[in-house]
């Protein structure tokens, strides 16, 4: 299995925890089977790694946080450097380009693009290995990975399949809609978006070269600066007529957002905090200051060097605009 982990983003979405100096994806906060922590990162190339110990992992991300992955994962690893930070369809291409150009990968090859922050047992990674072997076969030239939705979460994109098959076409998409229309969707079938993109690296290419005047990975480098900021799905699936979507029916969670994190804590407090209602409050104290927090439920808060969040649970993925704001402030 060749795959990519998609890793330049600086995750907004867990400020202040996060920040572009100290990325969400390298952050020591989960909890091993013994004991240890480990970061996002560290736990997905982990799992690849049992469910196929021959794949080969590459990680598309940002010069800055180049030295980090190395630090993580090892000299070995291979990354494929964005040297602007632009959304995942320059991204893919480049690291598409990068395979093939740079490490010699055969352009027939099926490659799978993931994001660097799901929270998923082993069975997952096992569904992105046999959706690559299965778009290895067959002439439809993409597959999205569907999840089974467990509430309508307006925080994900969702599709509609066109059966109830393991493997179907799509039918159609609709981009985080409101609580309604998701429960709506839910009720027709649709699945959450799991973010993942499998197709062979010359379909991509040549969409690539539809779009962007360039020769190959080092021309395409030189020339990124310039290229539009623009996501995957708008400048690709939703004009590609075929898409199969392949169900996973496990457990999963985006941990880009506190209410996804605090779910999968072990733990209410980290550092110094205390509270009437510890059952329901988590607190994440990086600084020296106590924090104590009365009267409040379903409240996440935390405190770094760079702010403070002070949080409805079920409100928090609604954060990132309010960053913009605050580093006006």
């Amino acid at each position: 299995m060749n795959i990519v982990l998609l890793s330049g983003g600086s995750g907004n979405r867990l400020w202040p925890l996060s920040t572009p100096e100290n990325s969400k994806q390298f952050l020591k906060i989960l909890k091993t089977d013994d004991g240890r922590t480990e970061s996002m990162l560290q736990r997905v190339f982990a799992q690849i790694h049992r469910v196929d110990p021959s794949a080969v992992v590459t990680v598309a991300t940002s010069a800055d946080q180049a030295a980090e992955i190395h630090r993580q994962l090892g000299e070995a690893i291979k990354i494929s450097i964005e040297p602007d930070k632009k959304d995942t369809f320059p991204a893919i291409v480049l690291a598409s380009s990068y395979l093939v150009d740079v490490l010699q990968i055969d352009p027939e090859e099926t490659v799978a693009f993931c994001p660097v922050d799901p929270f998923a047992d082993d069975s997952f990674f096992a569904t992105i290995r046999d959706a690559c072997a299965y778009i290895s076969s067959v002439q439809e030239h993409l597959m999205l990975l569907g999840i089974t939705p467990t509430a309508p979460l307006e925080k994900y994109g969702y599709i509609v399949p066109k059966a109830e098959n393991d493997i179907s076409l799509v039918a159609s998409f609709k981009e985080k809609p409101d609580k309604k229309n998701a429960q709506r969707y839910i009720d027709n079938g649709a699945l959450w978006n799991a973010g993942v993109f499998v197709f062979k690296l010359s379909y991509i290419l040549k969409r690539a070269h539809e779009l962007i005047d360039f020769s190959d990975y080092y021309d395409l480098f030189q020339k990124y600066h310039t290229l539009e900021s623009i996501s995957f799905d708008y400048a690709v699936v939703e004009h590609e007529k075929d898409i199969l979507v392949k169900r996973y029916n496990g457990a999963w969670s985006d941990i880009g957002t506190w209410d996804a994190l605090t779910a999968t804590m072990d733990t209410h407090f980290v550092g110094k905090a205390v509270s009437d209602r510890p059952e329901n409050v988590f607190v994440i104290n990086e600084t020296e200051k106590p924090i104590i927090v009365l009267g409040l439920e379903n409240v996440v808060v935390s405190a770094t060097d760079s702010g403070i969040i002070v949080s409805d649970i079920q409100a928090s993925h609604k954060i990132k605009p309010y960053v913009d704001q605050a580093k006006n402030l």
